[in-house]
């Protein structure tokens, strides 16, 4: 079995931020001195949330335990697969890579640094296979409006080259990863790939030889400014 390092502090600290809530409203949520969440956050203090505090939390957040100290997630499928279903919610992998919409970002570290929960029923309904699916993060806007900056999308590589149709993949091509809308000639089968922002260019006439298909973009979700 193999351990993934999962921070939960930097985890609550996300959470918190995404939703907008606040350190003393979830203090007193878990019946604690307005001061008690920033604390754990900000000075370790305590060193890790107590049983009952961990499981309001992750009630409150609709995330598994897992996520902020409790049980340790676990690669599942003989250790290929780094998404573990819990309960109603699966665990996927936030890989510490980025997608570039744009010039390219280099393909370097691919480590998991986190995981994002969905609900089994919900993401079953996006891809036959959740364990093959990955999120990491756009940069750059030549995929505007559909991809912007910042965007988290999930990849799911069981959906690649072996099935490649019209749609928006992650490919690796010169060694940098990107996320593009992919056409295919219908009698030649190279590539046109798109850029959905019309300030960039298209790439025509592509060969499938030089380009890697790392998956299929099946979702994507950004946060609300």
């Amino acid at each position: 079995m193999v351990r993934l390092m999962i921070d939960p502090r930097a985890v609550l600290a996300d959470l918190i931020r995404d939703r907008g809530d606040d350190y003393a409203s979830l203090s007193r949520l878990l019946g604690r001195n307005a001061a008690y969440v920033q604390q754990y956050i900000r000075r370790g203090v305590p060193r890790k949330l107590d049983e009952d505090d961990r499981r309001t939390l992750a009630r409150y957040f609709r995330i598994d335990e897992a996520m902020l100290g409790g049980p340790p997630s676990l690669i599942t499928d003989r250790g290929k697969s780094r998404t573990r279903q819990s309960g109603k919610l699966v665990l996927v992998p936030q890989l510490a890579v980025g997608a570039s919409a744009g010039p390219g970002a280099l393909d370097g570290d691919e480590a998991t640094f986190s995981q994002i929960g969905f609900d089994a029923g919900w993401l079953r309904g996006l891809t036959a296979n959740p364990s093959a699916v990955s999120a990491i993060r756009v940069t750059g806007d030549s995929m505007m409006p559909t991809l912007g900056d910042g965007d988290d999308i999930l990849v799911d590589a069981s959906d690649a080259a072996e099935r490649l149709r019209d749609g928006i993949y992650v490919l690796r091509f010169d060694d940098a990863l990107n996320v593009k809308r992919i056409a295919i000639h219908p009698t030649s089968s190279r590539y046109t790939i798109h850029s959905d922002n019309a300030a960039y260019p298209d790439w025509p006439d592509c060969d499938p030889e030089r380009i890697a298909i790392i998956g299929r973009v099946i979702w994507t979700g950004r946060r609300v400014i």
